[in-house]
């Protein structure tokens, strides 16, 4: 879907539940037990390696997709320095590439241009659907208060 990207797409089920439980299950386990290590050792099966050191960081993020693999869901990693399409920051925010774009060139969400067509960079897209999800929660907010002055 977003290779031009460079994400990383798993598919609902490639995974094996069962096993994505256990290693998530363990990994949390030890993460918990050893709070303050910004480093993991991974032993290797050969003897004659050493440890594989990885950034705990990156074994959290690790754990989360192997937790959603354990449930059956799929998982897709983006860079934030990625680069999307129209229409795929359409499909992430859910709305229509028209309206998309309405957004873009009202300056509501910064793009640049490659020749004719516009990129959107996914740092900019989760800035404007945080700024957004704070702008529909205080209207709500301003709406149930009015209901509550209205006794509705």
């Amino acid at each position: 879907m977003m290779a031009d990207v460079q994400a990383k797409r798993v598919q609902p089920g490639i995974i094996d539940a069962e096993v994505a439980g256990r290693a998530v299950r363990r990994i949390k386990d030890y993460l918990m037990r050893y709070p303050d290590q910004t480093t993991i050792r991974v032993a290797g099966e050969h003897g004659d390696e050493g440890p594989l050191i990885l950034p705990r960081e990156a074994v959290s993020l690790l754990a989360f997709i192997l937790a959603q693999a354990a449930e059956g869901r799929g998982v897709t990693v983006i860079p934030s320095h990625a680069e999307l399409t129209t229409q795929q920051a359409a499909d992430m925010l859910n709305v229509s590439r028209p309206y998309l774009i309405k957004l873009l060139e009202t300056g509501e969400i910064p793009f640049r241009l490659i020749g004719k067509h516009r990129r959107i960079t996914y740092e900019d897209l989760q800035e404007y659907k945080r700024r957004d999800d704070v702008k529909r929660r205080t209207a709500a907010d301003q709406l149930a208060a009015l209901g509550q002055e209205l006794g509705i």
